[in-house]
């Protein structure tokens, strides 16, 4: 496991152990996700550097063993002309190309084993990142509704709502209001009842007082 990888795991493990015990996960969530976005344009950087390195290494391994193909060209012409000295020159600078090409190869095959495993390392940074923003996700649609419930139960709590006690205070006024509407019928309803039978009576005493008119008439006419 290369260093970079455990510290991948470190930050993980770390990550969901601190989310367990956060009053505020999304919070922490977006700390993470800050610091992961600020790793992975760093890998970026360092790729492009390797990527370049590796390139540069690569074109100094070919450069030398084109200078060494060319330099056992020469040495070969150099000898059908009979100059030794110079074919023995010409020889000697291949050979010292030869091990600046297998040199520089080396260093290249290392810059590329280096960008492999950093393009690996940021293949897996983006997928945590990925992950993470899910995590980020769920926790803050867990906090709104856990916002929402507070609100509601607030708002309940500040509306009072209708219980039982205020449906049978309601039932009593009400009830209380009927009684004092028939208790006026009542007394109304009564009120005419005596009008009627005090009329009656003075229509009696009217009739009594005629019928004793008509009849001292009738006497005085005798």
């Amino acid at each position: 496991m290369s260093v970079m990888k455990r510290v991948r795991d470190i930050s993980v493990a770390t990550l969901n152990d601190r989310l367990e015990k956060s009053q505020d996960p999304v919070r922490m969530i977006d700390e993470f996700l800050y610091n992961q976005r600020q790793h992975i344009q760093e890998t970026e950087k360092l790729i492009q550097q390797c990527a370049q390195h590796a390139a540069s290494m690569r074109q100094q391994a070919l450069s030398a063993e084109q200078t060494a193909e060319k330099r056992a060209e020469q040495a070969k012409l150099a000898l059908k002309a009979g100059e030794e000295h110079v074919a023995r020159m010409a020889l000697q600078d291949k050979i010292a190309n030869e091990e600046k090409a297998e040199q520089f190869r080396q260093l290249y095959e290392q810059a590329q084993h280096s960008l492999l495993e950093l393009e690996e390392q940021m293949h897996q940074l983006r997928s945590d990142y990925q992950e993470v923003v899910g995590k980020r996700q769920y926790y803050a649609a867990r906090l709104e509704s856990v916002r929402l419930r507070q609100r509601m139960n607030e708002r309940m709590s500040a509306g009072g709502g209708l219980s039982g006690n205020v449906f049978q205070r309601l039932e009593e006024k009400i009830s209380d209001l009927e009684l004092e509407s028939r208790s006026l019928h009542d007394l109304r309803q009564a009120g005419r009842e005596a009008l009627y039978r005090a009329g009656s009576q003075t229509q009696a005493l009217l009739e009594k007082e005629l019928a004793r008119l008509k009849q001292k008439l009738q006497e005085g006419e005798r």
